[in-house]
C-alpha cells in the first residue's frame, strides 16, 4: 500500500499555503491603515521609533545671525511577539470530499488576520481624544467632529475610521434619512443603493466585526491617521508542516511575529458609541 508522505502531499501543501497567505492579506483590514515597520533584518525583539518635535520658524533681520532651536527627540518602544494557529490534516481528510487546500488555507489565514486586526483595534481605547458615550448612537456629525479634532492637531494626510458594522449601519441610516439629511446628494444615494458608506468629512470609513461589543452593547472604534499606530513586523505570516505518524496526520502551523503600539496619541480619536441594532 502506498504511504501518504509529505512528498505525495507537496502540491496540496503549496495550495494550502497560497490560500492561507491570500486570505491573511485580504482579510486584514488594519494592516493597510497603520504605519508599518519591517524589522525582520534587525536584531532584537523591540523597535524604537523616534519622535521629532515641531519647531517654529521666525522672521529674520538682514545682517543678524539666526538663533538655533534645540531638537530633543523622544521614542516609542514596540515589542514584538509570536502568534500562531494550528490545524490537523489527517491522511483520510486529505483525500476526502471538499477542497482541503482552500478550506484549511482560509481557516489559517483568517485566524492570523483576525488576531492582527484585533491587536491593532485594541489600541483604539488608548487614545486620549474621545467622542461619544455609552448608549449614544453615532452620527455623521461625529465624524466631522473627529476630523476637525485631527486637523486641529495638524494631521494633513489620510484619515481613516474603523467602526463596528452596527455603528456603520447607524451612519448609513443617518445618511439615508431624508428628514435628518435632505441634501445628502450622491453620497446619500450611494449608501441607499449598495450600503457603502464611503468617504465622509475626508475620512475613509471602514466597518469591521473585529471591533468588539462590550457587555453594555457599546463598541470602541476610532478615527485616526496612519501615524497614530505602528505595526512592527519581525516575521511575516508563514506555515510550517510537521508529520505526526501515530496520528496519521500533518500539523499545519501558521505563525507570525509582530508587535503593535501607539505612535502619536494626538493623531487618533476614540469613538465610543452604541452597537445595538
Amino acid at each position: 500500500m502506498a504511504a501518504t508522505t509529505s512528498t505525495t502531499l507537496d502540491d496540496l501543501f503549496v495550495n494550502i499555503i497560497a490560500q492561507a497567505r491570500f486570505t491573511a492579506e485580504e482579510q486584514s483590514l488594519m494592516m493597510g491603515l497603520v504605519t508599518q515597520y519591517n524589522i525582520g533584518s534587525e536584531a532584537g525583539k523591540t523597535i524604537q521609533v523616534p519622535k521629532y518635535p515641531a519647531i517654529a520658524a521666525a522672521d529674520l533681520t538682514e545682517g543678524t545671525d539666526m538663533s538655533s532651536t534645540t531638537v530633543s527627540t523622544s521614542s516609542v518602544s514596540v515589542a514584538v511577539g509570536e502568534v500562531g494557529a494550528q490545524v490537523l490534516l489527517t491522511d483520510m481528510a486529505a483525500y476526502g470530499a471538499g477542497n482541503p487546500a482552500l478550506e484549511l488555507g482560509t481557516v489559517l489565514g483568517n485566524a492570523i488576520a483576525t488576531k492582527m486586526d484585533t491587536d491593532l483595534i485594541g489600541l483604539f481605547s488608548g487614545f486620549s481624544g474621545a467622542l461619544g458615550a455609552a448608549g449614544q448612537e453615532i452620527t455623521v456629525a461625529d465624524l466631522f467632529k473627529a476630523a476637525a479634532t485631527l486637523r486641529a492637531n495638524k494631521v494633513t494626510g489620510v484619515i481613516n475610521a474603523v467602526v463596528h458594522p452596527y455603528q456603520a449601519y447607524a451612519l448609513k441610516a443617518n445618511l439615508t434619512n431624508t428628514f435628518a439629511n435632505p441634501n445628502g446628494g450622491d453620497l446619500q444615494n450611494e449608501a441607499m443603493r449598495n450600503g457603502y458608506v464611503g468617504t465622509i468629512a475626508g475620512i475613509n470609513v471602514y466597518e469591521s466585526a473585529n471591533v468588539a461589543i462590550d457587555g453594555s452593547g457599546d463598541s470602541v472604534g476610532a478615527v485616526f491617521a496612519p501615524e497614530a499606530i505602528a505595526l512592527a513586523m519581525k516575521k511575516d505570516f508563514g506555515i510550517e508542516t510537521q508529520r505526526d505518524a501515530s496520528l496519521r496526520a500533518f500539523e499545519l502551523n501558521a505563525t507570525a511575529v509582530y508587535g503593535v503600539g501607539e505612535l502619536d496619541d494626538s493623531y487618533g480619536v476614540k469613538m465610543t458609541f452604541d452597537s445595538v441594532l
